[in-house]
């Protein structure tokens, strides 16, 4: 029977109610033939566990590995009600379905927040590594028996001597958990991943859109999918295909080809396939690890065919693209994105946002330097990395209208710019976006700067409403982002000019990833910076 014909059937068997569609004869471990889990009660809940462990990693980035300490400092680890409450989408979404169910019981692990500085922040140590999954572990042995066990995960998490984190988590949770519980798991589409993790778990749901759209949705979905496994109505087949290319975050805009028509190959196939899920890992590239790269993932309910040929499909398609999803792209550098800056104020095409996309740890100047020298005004600068401005504004207990005057910005080293000279006075100082020291500086013909203590990236003009800041009556935003602005400066037509800014130089945030020094990463085996193998593996 062909892929086709097969699928149909399974089809034709849910229009029925007939449970198992396209699963084998025989049930899943740890499942019954009554579609009901081993080890829950007749008419009882599924009990299921839920953890969250998320970091992109930026090996590259200055500042030193994190310790415990950098995974506290925010806010302690939490779990309970306090974890499923949370508004951690990737959470948040399971959580929901899950509730309306009415069936399923969550037990919130202990889980570690967020680390301070978020993606612009290196390595977890090991310790920390285990500290934090030892929490969720010792809740989890608490909690047994479960019936299955909910991860919101990233997959470019980076721990020093842990090759592949997140497989890891699986593996501990899996040995606790044992073989006949699933384990499924959300993710960032900037994952580094590789079948590692489908080999322990049972199955993976990665964001479609970037911007994360949709981290939601793919709660959601993990929660329906889980719960089809735990009723013995799906047996999942998974597959994994890793192709060899490696690319800037910059250039996987979802909105745009050849990245678009990726992720739209990926839905093709669960539209047209009931039952059938398509993951795509674009990779991060400033994560210095061994499953770098782009990955395609796809779970089937028992069809090892429609599984192998949905995945070889995608990858294929990826392959085909992979000269223009791998291209480095045309951006302008500060000082001409400046002199465009400027003709579109004359011309009303105003707001202007300028991306500074190589800025990951947020200090960098070479935008702000451009602006200040063509005295354009009515800027507004969020955000700019400054934590020694900040303590000397905190520490002197400098009240607003305060005068400022001195270098900020450019102190992670030549790249990212030298130090500029900023002359104003102290509008607002206080707590915001989990931070306790930001402060906001006029200064200039009408512009303001924000100065935060660590990578702030702004996605919403909202964001931007406080300390009496009205963000319409700006000409210009200079945001350090790559494309998650574009949920409220470009999706909703607000800024009428968006500049992708550049930086001189070879640096650890720009397209031109073959100038960093990989340790660890197979970069010589990618494309194109090496010699890749023959397609998709």
């Amino acid at each position: 029977m062909s892929v086709r014909a097969a699928t149909a059937a399974a089809v034709l068997l849910v229009a029925l109610g007939m449970s198992g569609c396209g699963a084998p004869n025989t049930p899943p471990s740890g499942q019954t033939t009554s579609g009901v889990r081993a080890g829950q009660g007749a008419g009882g809940a599924f009990k299921v566990a839920v953890a969250r462990f998320q970091h992109e990693t930026c090996t590259f980035c200055p500042g030193g590995d994190m310790g415990i300490e950098d995974w506290t400092r925010i806010r302690p680890p939490f779990g309970g009600d306090a974890l499923l409450n949370d508004d951690d989408t990737y959470v948040a979404g399971f959580v929901k379905m899950a509730r309306e169910f009415g069936d399923i019981e969550l037990v919130g692990l202990t889980s570690p927040y967020e680390a301070f500085g978020g993606s612009s922040r290196a390595w977890t140590t090991k310790d920390a590594f285990d500290h934090f999954v030892d929490l969720m572990l010792t809740d989890l042995r608490a909690a047994l028996p479960v019936d299955g066990v909910y991860l919101a995960l990233h997959g470019a998490m980076a721990v020093r001597d842990v090759p592949r984190p997140e497989a890891e988590i699986a593996r501990r949770f899996r040995e606790v958990v044992g073989p006949g519980v699933p384990i499924v798991a959300a993710f960032d589409l900037h994952g580094n991943e590789d079948a590692a993790f489908l080999e322990v778990a049972d199955g993976s749901f990665v964001t479609k859109h970037f911007p994360h759209y949709d981290s939601w949705f793919q709660g959601e979905r993990a929660a329906t999918y889980l719960r089809r496994v735990m009723r013995g109505e799906y047996a999942p087949v998974r597959v994994t295909k890793t192709v060899p290319v490696v690319t800037a975050t910059v250039l996987q805009w979802t909105g745009a080809s050849p990245v678009m028509d990726i992720m739209a190959r990926a839905r093709r196939w669960e539209d047209q396939y009931p039952g059938v899920f398509v993951s795509v890992f674009l990779g991060f590239p400033w994560a210095d690890v061994p499953d770098i790269g782009t990955t395609v993932q796809v779970m089937t309910n028992g069809d090892a065919t429609l599984a192998e040929e949905a995945a070889s499909d995608v990858a294929a398609l990826i392959w085909r693209e992979r000269e223009r999803y791998a291209s480095a792209g045309s951006y302008p550098l500060p000082a001409e994105a400046v002199r465009r800056t400027q003709t579109a104020i004359a011309s009303g095409a105003t707001p202007v946002v300028l991306a500074d996309y190589w800025d990951r740890p947020g200090d960098g100047t070479w935008t702000l330097k451009a602006l200040v020298d063509g005295g354009v005004g009515k800027v507004l600068y969020a955000a700019l990395t400054d934590a020694p401005a900040l303590d000397a504004i905190f520490e002197a207990d400098l009240p607003p209208g305060a005068p400022f005057d001195r270098e900020v910005g450019g102190y992670t080293g030549e790249p990212a710019g030298q130090p500029v000279r900023i002359t104003g006075t102290l509008r607002w100082k206080g707590a915001r976006w989990g931070y306790e020291r930001v402060a906001v500086i006029d200064f200039g013909p009408g512009n303001v700067l924000i100065l935060t203590p660590a990578y702030q990236q702004i996605t919403m003009p909202g964001q931007l409403r406080f300390a009496d800041l009205d963000p319409d009556a700006f000409d210009v935003f200079v945001l350090k982002t790559r494309a998650h602005f574009r949920r409220g400066f470009d999706d909703n037509g607000y800024a009428k000019t968006i500049l992708i800014v550049d930086a001189p130089g070879d640096w650890f945030g720009t397209t031109r990833l073959g100038a960093l020094r990989y340790e660890h990463a197979p970069i010589t085996r990618l494309y194109p910076f090496g010699t890749p193998p023959d397609g998709p593996r």
